[in-house]
């Protein structure tokens, strides 16, 4: 009985309370608190580093980074400097290989790394005194030899290589250059000329001017006292020497004096990337600084935006449509981008700039401005659960002179923000009347129709403006019975490709660093077989023996489609031209385009089951050059393309010896060492 008194006497004043609850109301938000964050532990060094303790004991783990305050480098006709620089930085010391730094930081259980503005080093509290002794020979003592700048130069030739064809990357480096200028640093793009142009001299160079201490801020994260650190930061960085640091004076980025279109050719695009964008004179603690965060993202932030309900949910024109505001000291950037299907670019950009429009012209409404208000406190609150934050946040009051209390006061900042001071950031940041809208896509589908926004104009994949591309047209004496007669001479003429009864190639298959072994077998007509193997095991294999097919890979049997069955029979036979007519193909000649820099007839193959795919074929030559098919991906159509390059001759046929596979998000290089044919093959040898 005592038991339930308790408990009756422990529910009174709630019940008391409920009494006094209008729940027919919504609660209203009570006052937004200054909130608490942890000040690092601070002190600097004689040489002028900074030095951060941000001391937690969650895991045994200690980080240290040490961060450059550089916003940039103007690097002319040597662009890619930097970025070169601050990877051949790890790449061995004067008292180390490259080896033996990997090795000694692979003993550790550590991880080592750095860019042109950081040197980061992780590992377990145990170890880390080792590691960061390792990370200050990395900075103070990097080897920086030819040897290994020659390896980060082909890498990173290789990344400018695939990007030529990567529609986001070439959309992003025209954007660059248009909004912030070819002559501001972060207008410059990376070529394969200008990092031709880096010598060993210029890294050194680079190294030797920017990473000084007294531009530096040494920030350690983790299980260690501040004693210790402040030990650790003395006996490996004390004797660094201050110096000089050169100072660049950066060009003004400005907005265009009117709105322009900005179209990169992109043949065969299924999809165009649409970006409208304008530079922002917007610094970290300004007083729209925050304002103009809740703004950008209501327009486009994530999956609740205005951009996002609009072009995808409403109208269903892509699978995601976002905005981006980023602030920096000299220019920052406002971008709006999506992926569109061709036919709907310019509805993409009506709609988009629309939106814009809205958000200047009309105050958001209570609602809408409260649940972006409470996102994003819920996303900065939960941000302070990783000590790297805290870190960052002094790092930011330092770099951009933000009062002491700036973060603990941003919860209350953010809370006061009106839908009038949203309007105001959207009408001095955004002026639609002033934008860069650049679209990377297939000219002839995309560009028609575009001049209404502003004058069209016309850039390459470095963002240099080009005369806009003509049109070819085929010559009208050219029909398809002369197009395939021509192919199959130029592959060595009808008979020859017939005494070929079968064939082998051999080759390797370099993807994402890998190299995979590649057999194709043909026996004409109509059986063959490709298997693809990595260290003797096979890992897939495509196959039509005989009438029947199959298509494994890893051992999984996939199910065969008539799309599958098409692919396989075009496969089986050398010159597919000669198989088309007798299999109910239609062809159609349906224009001109440039491919690598010549022209080459397109022509259109219509499949029995209606799956089109294009084969180019070049103007001069008639050989095949490339061909193209649109596959359904997780984020909507993708265009695959095929290059063939090399061609050459055994016994009187031509045989392409190199292959490029662009399927999309990667490349696959294709390249056959030996090719036999007439060895006798037989159908048993295809199983």
């Amino acid at each position: 009985m005592k038991k339930i008194f308790n408990i009756i006497i422990c529910f009174l004043p709630i019940a008391a309370f409920s009494q006094n609850i209008d729940r027919s109301k919504a609660p209203v938000p009570g006052k937004a608190p200054i909130i608490q964050v942890a000040n690092p532990v601070k002190f600097t060094l004689a040489n002028g580093l900074k030095v951060y303790v941000v001391k937690n004991t969650k895991l045994p783990r200690v980080i240290a980074q040490l961060s450059f305050d550089v916003d940039g480098f103007k690097e002319g006709d040597k662009a890619g400097l930097a970025e070169m620089a601050g990877q051949l930085a790890k790449r061995g010391t004067t008292t180390k290989s490259k080896e033996q730094l990997d090795e000694a930081v692979e003993y550790l259980g550590g991880s080592l790394s750095t860019s042109s503005t950081s040197a980061v080093a992780i590992s377990l509290k145990s170890n880390f005194p080792t590691l960061f002794g390792l990370l200050s020979e990395v900075v103070l003592h990097p080897a920086l030899n030819a040897e290994e700048l020659e390896k980060v130069r082909k890498q990173t030739i290789s990344g400018i290589e695939s990007n030529k064809d990567d529609a986001d990357a070439i959309a992003n480096n025209v954007v660059k250059k248009l909004v912030y200028g070819a002559n501001h640093p972060f207008g410059e793009i990376m070529t394969t000329k200008t990092v031709n142009a880096i010598k060993a001299e210029d890294v050194k160079s680079f190294i030797g001017d920017y990473w000084k201490p007294n531009i530096a801020s040494l920030i350690f994260v983790g299980d260690i006292e501040p004693a210790d650190a402040k030990k650790l930061a003395e006996k490996y960085f004390g004797a660094w020497q201050k110096g000089t640091v050169p100072v660049q004076q950066f060009e003004k980025s400005a907005r265009p004096a009117k709105t322009y279109i900005a179209v990169v050719d992109r043949p065969s695009s299924v999809q165009s990337v649409v970006t409208i964008a304008t530079p922002l004179q917007l610094v970290k603690g300004a007083p729209n600084d925050i304002p103009a965060n809740v703004m950008n993202n209501i327009l486009g932030g994530g999956f609740s935006g205005r951009l996002f309900a609009n072009l995808r949910e409403k109208h269903g024109f892509t699978y995601g449509a976002y905005s981006s505001l980023e602030t920096n000291k000299y220019v920052g950037i406002f971008k709006a981008e999506a992926s569109v299907r061709n036919e709907k670019t310019d509805s993409s950009i009506q709609e988009t700039l629309a939106e814009i429009n809205t958000i200047r012209s009309v105050k958001v409404d209570d609602g809408e401005l409260s649940r972006m208000k409470n996102y994003l406190a819920g996303g900065f609150a939960r941000s302070l659960e990783n000590p790297t934050t805290i870190a960052g946040f002094a790092l930011n009051i330092e770099k951009y002179n933000l009062p002491a209390d700036y973060y603990q006061k941003y919860l209350t900042n953010l809370a006061s923000v009106s839908a009038l001071q949203v309007q105001e950031a959207a009408t001095s940041l955004l002026q639609p009347s002033q934008m860069h809208i650049v679209v990377v896509g297939d000219a002839k589908q995309v560009a028609k129709g575009l001049e209404k926004y502003g004058e069209v104009k016309y850039f390459d994949i470095e963002g240099n403006e080009i005369a806009a591309p003509k049109e070819v047209k085929v010559d009208a004496s050219l029909t398809l019975d002369v197009l395939i007669n021509k192919t199959v001479e130029a592959m060595g003429g009808k008979a020859s490709i017939e005494k070929i009864k079968d064939v082998q190639l051999n080759g390797k298959v370099g993807v994402m660093g890998q190299s995979i072994d590649v057999v194709q077998k043909i026996i004409q007509p109509g059986s063959a077989v490709m298997l693809m193997s990595m260290g003797g095991m096979v890992i897939s294999k495509q196959a039509v023996v005989d009438g029947k097919y199959e298509v494994s890979q890893q051992g999984m049997q996939a199910p065969i489609t008539d799309d599958l069955k098409e692919g396989l029979d075009e496969s089986s036979y050398l010159v597919p031209e000669l198989m088309y007519q007798q299999k109910g193909y239609k062809l159609a000649i349906v224009g001109m385009e440039q491919v690598e820099g010549k022209d080459a007839i397109d022509v259109e193959i219509t499949a029995p089951s209606g799956k089109k795919s294009h084969r180019f074929y070049d103007k001069e030559t008639y050989l095949l050059v490339k061909t193209t098919k649109v596959e359904k991906g997780p984020q909507g159509p993708v265009t695959q393309q095929q290059y063939y390059k090399n061609y050459q001759k055994v016994d009187g046929v031509a045989f392409a010896k190199e292959a490029v596979m662009d399927l999309g998000q990667f490349k696959m290089n294709l390249n056959f060492e030996t090719i036999k044919v007439n060895q006798g093959l037989k159908l048993e040898d295809l199983k």
